[in-house]
């Protein structure tokens, strides 16, 4: 892998820390970078080539993080760097419409026919901050559902934490958001039905609950499956008490299936919030959904979003380059490359003895660390945050990005091999036994 198994041996890395602490608060510009739950020092990133990323120092690492998702076809895929080149030669900002957004909003539909119109943003948060909006004003309702432990980005609403009891009004999850702010949230476990019908019938909720916000598949605390009935139970409580069914499909739009997790589950929300992959890993978030509530968007409705670099075209077309590869071929190679991978470490959990298990979704995958079921962020909770960072940093060691926080979801890229994926399962065997 290039690298001779000794952390140490990143000092050009350990430098640009230092440097970036004095700029950046905590040296990073996005929070899990710091490495602060793995320990160590984060590695600073030179460049990227299909499976593999280079850092600073000259190590080179075989990538499991992928951008966190969008990079299906790993790095610097020619396709889609072709298809860069060429939109930014043609100018890299309008704030103006452009053809190539017809094409890319026409293959989005084309592939989930939940979504009848849409609206480009720049990022996940940006998206699912404006459905939730567009719910409310659809509506005319304020309250909200979310799931406990299920993130959909920054905005303030959406950064809520359970209180006590299993069914609670959101507590703020971050400083600086207020009580107010958080008010109309209403906070349930995941995959949890009995939380969900009393949130619903509370009285204090009839007739005043906007939408449900769901990621179908979370994977912001770590990868966890919906139980087979809890999606399409969702859908029929919505449609019960007049709600929205909103699904945060950022992280498992295009990466699941082609159709999303709503393909795989057969749950059609109402709107949906897409990112990553279909900005080709360039900034680029989407909502959309079922016409009439589009219509409810500025300038048909009174719903007001908008946004300068919306439908950006250098995003747009990498969005567009990488679509037109994930045909069928594509899924079923890495549905392969995942299960393979998911049996590998699974034989080294039971050999090892180690109270470890792995969930997986065709090429999205956790390791976790403890041997009861996640089927929620109370059980999530459970994993060996520390046995994880021991993990993560000898894997590293040995050549291996991976998340940096026991968490957060894995994924596997075309650009992966099988090769590639036993050279991971033998480094775990090595690893295990020593945890």
């Amino acid at each position: 892998m290039g690298n001779d198994g000794i952390a140490s041996h990143r000092p050009v890395s350990q430098s640009l820390f230092e440097r970036a602490t004095q700029l950046f608060p905590g040296g990073v510009n996005s929070p899990v970078r710091a490495f602060k739950s793995v320990g160590g020092t984060p590695v600073f990133l030179h460049s990227g080539s299909g499976a593999y990323v280079q850092d600073v120092d000259g190590n080179r690492y075989l990538d499991f993080v992928g951008s966190w998702g969008p990079l299906i076809f790993g790095h610097a895929d020619p396709d889609v760097v072709a298809a860069i080149v060429a939109a930014a030669s043609s100018g890299t900002s309008f704030g103006a419409s452009t053809a190539r957004e017809i094409d890319l909003a026409e293959r989005i539909r084309l592939a989930v026919p939940s979504i009848d119109r849409m609206r480009f943003v720049s990022s996940g948060t940006e998206a699912t901050m404006s459905a939730l909006r567009l719910a409310r004003g659809f509506t005319g309702r304020p309250k909200f559902i979310k799931i406990d432990g299920g993130y959909h980005g920054h905005a303030d609403a959406l950064l809520a934490s359970a209180g006590s009891g299993i069914l609670t009004l959101g507590i703020p999850g971050s400083a600086g958001v207020t009580p107010g702010a958080v008010a109309d949230t209403i906070v349930v476990p995941f995959n949890d039905l009995e939380a969900m019908e009393a949130a619903f019938e509370a009285p204090e909720n009839k007739g005043q609950i906007a939408a449900i916000i769901v990621e179908p598949i979370p994977g912001n605390m770590g990868l966890v499956l919906p139980r087979p009935a809890y999606l399409p139970k969702l859908r029929s409580l919505c449609d019960l008490h007049g709600a929205l069914l909103i699904f945060d499909e950022v992280i498992t739009g295009f990466r699941v299936a082609r159709g999303g997790a709503q393909e795989l589950f057969g749950a059609r929300p109402d709107l949906t919030c897409l990112g990553k992959v279909v900005g080709g890993g360039l900034p680029l978030g989407v909502y959309g959904g079922r016409s009439e509530v589009m219509a409810a968007v500025a300038p048909e409705g009174g719903v007001y979003q908008a946004g300068t670099l919306s439908g950006n075209p250098v995003a747009v077309a990498a969005g567009i380059a990488t679509l037109k590869k994930l045909d069928e071929a594509a899924y079923r190679m890495l549905e392969m490359l995942g299960g393979m991978l998911e049996d590998g470490v699974a034989r080294v959990i039971r050999r090892s003895g180690v109270p470890a298990r792995i969930q997986r979704i065709g090429s999205a995958f956790t390791i976790f660390f403890t041997d009861i079921e996640v089927k929620d962020l109370a059980s999530a909770k459970q994993a060996d945050v520390a046995r994880y960072g021991r993990f993560f940093n000898a894997m590293l060691d040995r050549g291996f990005y991976l998340p940096p926080a026991q968490l957060e979801a894995a994924f596997i890229s075309l650009a992966h091999t099988p090769e590639d994926v036993e050279s991971f399962v033998v480094a775990a065997k090595e690893i295990f036994p020593k945890l």
